[in-house]
């Protein structure tokens, strides 16, 4: 069953600048090299499908796990800036800072490792707490890092724990749950090695792209309230960019080897942005997404959503030179947008001149925030639809709420405003055995036991936008969706366009603007799990749910040192909230107001477009 570090911290932190860098064990591997770190690996270049004795591409990491025995330590130091010199070379108000650095450190493990991550709250007066984000957490609810769900906040001045196996392998990232705050820098990558199902000669590793604002976050999720979103300032790929205003600032630079085959992991890690990528001149084959190993795809370009990742591989066999690495926004879409005209980043062949490319490639100019529903992941999963019988219990409606008198823009699912209570967790309530969630919980309780469960999420067909569509625990099968131009509204003879022959199994899907999207996942992973829009307004207006998957296996597993641990946590948040945050609630829950002073909401003016 899930259980709770018994070694979680609730200790003042004695933390300071000296210890910003992130404690890993001596020899920690670094992308390619860390195949040389496992002694009976038969992972090589020319064989990326095999890993291990008894493990490769083929294995379900759903049944076994190949337990290393090693466990990775990490230490993340969360702090803030003020007037804080940004890679682009502008002056931002507020930042906060993982390790010192946006993004924060990249965390690796090879699959089997355990993890052991402190997380330090060292900011002045936010509270946090550390989602790994697609990480299954199986039997580890209480690891999953959603304050108000599985946690109350870290407070400041205090540390935790997070312990959890890399049951899967891939690429995905880290963020604070804390509200939209790693909108202002609580963000970083993760990278657990494994096999693949194509042979590549050089890992490049994480390469994050993401939305960046010289306002704070805090302040966006106040202006989205009553406005449209802005937008971005600018666009970082792999923390790096030049300023659209001044020049300031450098392109990232990646290094291809003329002849070989590379391997890039992108991670969409924006609050706001969803992007089309392309690289001049090439093409990219798929070999991963969201944690799940695919059969090899290969495109001309790549939508991302929020919160994606997609594994692909690159071979450099054009002539040597530079090239532009392209981030478009998709046109007719509120998919989001950005000051920077020319969003890139510059692959580089090894031997070119270090001159800009002089070509931006054939344009990319999609029309949807549609992402891939056709890819084929290596383990299938195949299950029957035909018995699915959509009702009121297992359809969930997305709507946007315009009559609310103190905001115009109010998001529920189901007709509630989600607003999680940071002192009383969602697992608290399952721990003690208690059934009467508060309402603004949005809680589903789901007590069927390791069978499959099917949900339609239907989009309000009023408004038109897409939703980056995360759940927390699982991936998912993605049995069904309307096309763009269909009725939102879901008809019973769609259940007959169903497809449970080994779908697209995934953990963020882009719900179509009019449209639906159906999605199934096995009730194999007791606890409470979060599903919610991953763009940062939504969830803060409300837009999100509770799955309270098996509550009572869940209460039954969790032990008498872990239940301590949870209480000391919240006991310690309790006794810090009260006196330095009486202000009322005002978003979701997945942060509570701190003040409006300038020091908290940051400078930085919205441009008006």
């Amino acid at each position: 069953m899930r259980s709770f570090l018994s070694a979680l911290a609730i200790v003042p932190s004695l933390l300071g600048s000296a210890f910003l860098a992130h404690a890993a064990p001596s020899g920690m591997p670094r992308g390619a090299d860390a195949v040389a770190h496992r002694a009976s690996s038969c992972n090589t270049a020319s064989n990326r499908a095999c890993w291990t004795t008894g493990f490769d591409i083929n294995t379900d990491y759903d049944a076994k796990t190949p337990i290393t025995g090693v466990t990775r330590h990490y230490t993340l130091v969360v702090t803030e800036e003020t007037n804080w010199t940004g890679p682009d070379g502008e002056v931002k108000g507020l930042v906060m800072l993982v390790n010192g650095s946006i993004p924060g450190p990249v965390i690796q493990a090879d699959w089997g490792d355990q993890l052991s991550i402190t997380v330090v709250n060292n900011l002045k007066e936010n509270g946090t707490s550390m989602h790994w984000h697609g990480i299954r957490q199986l039997n580890t609810n209480l690891q999953d890092g959603v304050n108000g769900v599985t946690e109350c906040p870290i407070p400041p001045g205090h540390s935790r724990v997070y312990t959890f196996l890399a049951e899967q392998y891939g690429s995905s990232w880290y963020h604070s749950h804390f509200s939209a705050q790693y909108g202002n820098g609580v963000v970083g990558t993760i990278l657990i090695n494994g096999p693949a199902s194509l042979p590549y000669d050089i890992d490049l590793g994480v390469f994050p792209v993401s939305d960046y604002y010289y306002s704070t976050a805090d302040y966006l999720v106040e202006y989205t309230k009553n406005n449209g979103p802005p937008p971005s300032d600018n666009v970082l790929f792999n923390g790096s960019n030049i300023s659209p205003l001044t020049g300031k600032g450098k392109y990232a630079n990646v290094t291809l080897t003329p002849g070989k085959r590379h391997r890039l992991r992108i991670i969409n890690t924006s609050v706001e942005n969803h992007f089309v990528f392309s690289l001049a001149g090439h093409t990219m084959t798929i070999i991963e997404s969201d944690l799940v190993p695919v059969n090899a795809m290969t495109v001309s370009s790549l939508f991302v959503g929020v919160g994606q990742r997609y594994d692909v591989t690159i071979d450099a066999s054009q002539k040597i030179d530079n090239y532009w690495f392209n981030a478009t926004f998709v046109t007719n879409a509120q998919c989001g947008s950005s000051v920077n005209p020319f969003p890139a980043a510059i692959f580089h062949y090894a031997g070119a001149s270090g001159d800009l490319p002089t070509s931006v490639g054939t344009a990319v100019t999609p029309t949807t925030c549609e992402d891939l529903t056709n890819l084929t992941p290596v383990v299938q999963r195949t299950i029957s639809t035909s018995g699915f019988v959509a009702n009121t219990s297992n359809e969930l409606a997305v709507t946007l709420d315009l009559t609310q008198p103190d905001q115009l823009f109010t998001w529920k699912i189901d007709g509630t405003k989600m607003i999680i209570d940071w002192e009383q967790p969602v697992d608290q309530y399952v721990m003690n055995h208690q059934s009467d969630f508060p309402a603004s919980d949005n809680t589903v309780v789901v007590n069927k036991t390791d069978q499959w469960v099917f949900w339609v999420i239907e989009n309000d067909p009023t408004i038109g936008i897409s939703h980056p569509m995360h759940l927390h625990g699982h991936d998912f099968l993605v049995v069904g969706r309307a096309d763009f131009n269909s009725p939102s509204a879901f008809q019973a003879s769609d259940v007959s366009s169903f497809n449970g022959n080994n779908p697209t199994r995934r953990d963020v899907v882009m719900l179509p603007p009019l449209g639906w999207v159906a999605i199934a996942f096995k009730t194999d992973n007791p606890g409470t799990w979060l599903m919610h829009c991953h763009i940062a307004w939504h969830v803060s207006g409300g837009l999100a749910v509770n799955f309270v998957e098996r509550p009572a296996d869940f209460a039954a597993g969790v032990s008498a040192a872990d239940k301590t641990a949870f209480s000391n946590q919240c006991a310690a948040w309790n006794k810090y909230y009260p006196s330095h945050d009486p202000d009322h609630q005002d978003d979701s829950g997945l942060r509570k107001r701190n003040g409006v002073s300038s020091r908290f909401l940051g400078v930085g003016a919205i441009r008006e477009e």
